[in-house]
């Protein structure tokens, strides 16, 4: 029975939800900032400082810990620039480098690592379903950040560790991530499909993305998941779908996808390509999707 677990990234968006629901399941929690302001010090809820950059981190988080759960990462919702590339791959892998260096100098009782990773790592495709068992790789900036971050977390196996890489969809929440962002030209009346509007969206509703997380950790599955609802849509569905949520009629036709690639530069591939991802395996190990459609998650969220 795991009792306390220590995530990076807890204050983030999956984090802040993961929390939530460990706190719901009796298990208590350790979290790293890197802003003093933000250490919280309740009975199951403890912040301790880290600074990734230079090397330093309170190793008190460690304590009674037996699983720790890797949220941490840089935005990629941000503008690419070559500087903030460097950025959003060192906010993944530097700070991955430290919990392993720490770990080798210090004794504990961590048998469990638990990495957020991306489905941004299969090639972009309309056809093809992509599940665990395949290798392929994506020759996007994106895929090479996924290939860094999961090469860091394989190095915890060495420490004798098992661990899991959960391999995120778009997730979609209230207030944040990408939801509030496509429904805002819809809202506003300018709404359409993006590109061709036949590019797949594999999406998470934010309580299950955060129940995944929390399903292998109780279980101490190991391995590659895919953390995406059983019945991914195109981009134009999506759209649509939100619209007739929103009771806003769409009128524009698509956006054409050189606009988008002169608006967003290389970050256009998060809008213009997508994956068809599978979530047959964590289903078939028991975890079951509270939002399973698009519709129902919609309902939900807007």
């Amino acid at each position: 029975m795991i009792k306390k677990v220590l995530i990076t990234g807890a204050t983030g968006l999956i984090g802040t939800e993961l929390v939530k629901q460990c706190h719901r399941e009796g298990i208590a929690v350790n979290y790293f900032t890197t802003s003093k302001e933000k250490i919280e010090n309740s009975q199951n809820y403890k912040g301790f400082y880290w600074n990734p950059k230079k090397g330093e981190i309170d190793l008190k988080a460690f304590e009674g810990t037996t699983a720790i759960i890797n949220l941490v990462g840089a935005t990629i919702s941000k503008r690419w620039t070559d500087k903030y590339k460097k950025v959003i791959l060192n906010s993944r892998t530097e700070t991955m480098d430290l919990l392993h260096e720490t770990l080798t100098k210090i004794d504990h009782t961590i048998v469990h690592f638990i990495s957020a990773s991306g489905v941004s790592i299969y090639p972009n495709s309309k056809t093809k379903l992509y599940t665990e068992e395949n290798n392929e790789v994506d020759d996007t900036f994106l895929a090479e950040v996924v290939v860094a971050w999961e090469a860091a977390a394989a190095r915890f196996k060495d420490l004798g560790m098992e661990v899991s890489k959960v391999r995120t969809g778009v997730v979609l929440a209230k207030d944040d991530g990408a939801l509030p962002k496509l429904a805002k030209p819809i809202k506003l009346g300018v709404g359409a499909p993006l590109g061709s509007g036949e590019q797949w969206q594999s999406w998470i509703h934010l309580e299950d993305i955060a129940g995944i997380y929390l399903f292998l950790l109780k279980n101490q599955l190991e391995g590659k998941y895919n953390a995406v609802a059983p019945n991914p849509v195109q981009n134009k569905k999506m759209t649509k779908l939100i619209a007739a949520k929103l009771e806003n009629p769409l009128w524009l036709p698509n956006i054409p996808a050189f606009v988008l690639k002169m608006v967003l530069g290389e970050m256009s591939v998060l809008v213009l390509e997508g994956q068809l991802v599978s979530s047959q395996k964590i289903e078939q190990l028991g975890y079951h999707f509270k939002y399973y459609n698009l519709e129902n998650a919609l309902q939900d969220l807007l």
